[in-house]
């Protein structure tokens, strides 16, 4: 197994993403920090480059990649914003990129994920194993394998987002972070630990795929079956060998909301703070949401995680 990455790996993930990724903007909202009776930061990866905070970690992998590595090309496995990610940096870097993803995954990822340049290979997230997929491809190809989220590099990347918003705001009482398979949760908990050591970090994750939650809080892995939630950047079932001890480690607790929450918080980022953010990428929202009682008076920070939605299926959630 490899190590365990560090807040050093995120300082040199910061560094080696400087200038391809989007510094994002953080915003605020009177209405949130009324309602909820504190001062919240919203960290908007809605706006990075590829419509999410994956353009992060896939660079960084990729970055790291020897000469042969890079001929030969990568493999990625996903449900769209890691494929969109991979195969973007993928093109910025001049590498050959094969993307595993789901016969069901939105049109508008697959189409992106194309029109980066990726070759996508299709499955059935619910009867097959994406990860003997991207595995076989690999090794009949001589292709490298970069996982969506179990991966050092990634796990760096990812937690460029929330070193930067430290960097914006100065230290926080709470962080709240989308969770499917780890990779930003783990990141943003070690800028955390580094950068704001008293602030509380909830991994948010749907309760129709509450493995994260049931992980954290028993000690071990959980696989579950794939998770049916309009949350498709998080039907993951497990978290990795990886993101799993870092999330143990230094994460508060692993929260959990519903569909229904996720469209109430979509709703009002889209007309309150006129934001488009998909419905995995509110679940920090409505984490924090959930817990109104408990953060008033306190410094909180939200990561929005991706914003790559189809506008029908946006609008037909939002009715």
């Amino acid at each position: 197994m490899d190590s365990l990455p560090t807040f050093a790996d995120v300082v040199a993930a910061a560094a080696r993403i400087q200038g391809h990724a989007n510094a994002t903007p953080v915003m605020t909202s009177r209405t949130v920090n009324d309602a909820l009776g504190a001062e919240v930061f919203f960290k908007c990866e809605n706006l990075q480059r590829m419509g999410a905070f994956k353009f992060r970690g896939a660079f960084n992998a990729l970055a790291r990649l020897g000469p042969e590595q890079r001929r030969a090309g990568v493999v990625a496995f996903s449900s769209g914003n890691h494929a969109q990610a991979i195969a973007l940096s993928a093109r910025l870097l001049g590498i050959p990129a094969t993307i595993v993803m789901p016969h069901d995954a939105p049109a508008i990822k697959v189409e992106a994920t194309k029109g980066y340049g990726g070759r996508v290979v299709v499955y059935d997230r619910y009867a097959e194993d994406r990860e003997k997929i991207g595995r076989d491809l690999a090794e009949r190809d001589g292709l490298t394998l970069v996982p969506p989220f179990d991966h050092p590099d990634v796990i760096a990347g990812q937690g460029t987002a929330a070193r930067e918003l430290f960097g914006d705001v100065g230290p926080l009482d709470a962080l709240f972070v989308p969770l499917g398979g780890g990779g930003l949760l783990a990141g943003s908990a070690l800028a955390a630990r580094a950068l704001s050591p008293a602030c509380r970090v909830y991994g948010v994750e749907p309760a129709a795929g509450d493995d994260g939650q049931r992980s954290f809080r028993g000690g071990s892995i959980v696989h579950i079956e794939t998770p049916k939630t309009i949350a498709d950047g998080a039907q993951t079932q497990h978290l990795g060998n990886l993101t799993f001890p870092i999330i143990r480690r230094d994460v508060t607790d692993v929260l959990t909301a519903t569909d229904a929450q996720l469209v109430e918080a979509m709703r009002f980022l889209a007309t309150r703070m006129k934001l488009v953010v998909e419905p995995t990428g509110c679940l920090g929202f409505a984490g924090a949401c959930g817990m109104k009682g408990e953060l008033a008076g306190r410094r909180v920070g939200v990561l929005l995680s991706g914003g790559n939605v189809d506008l029908a299926r946006f609008c037909g959630l939002l009715g």
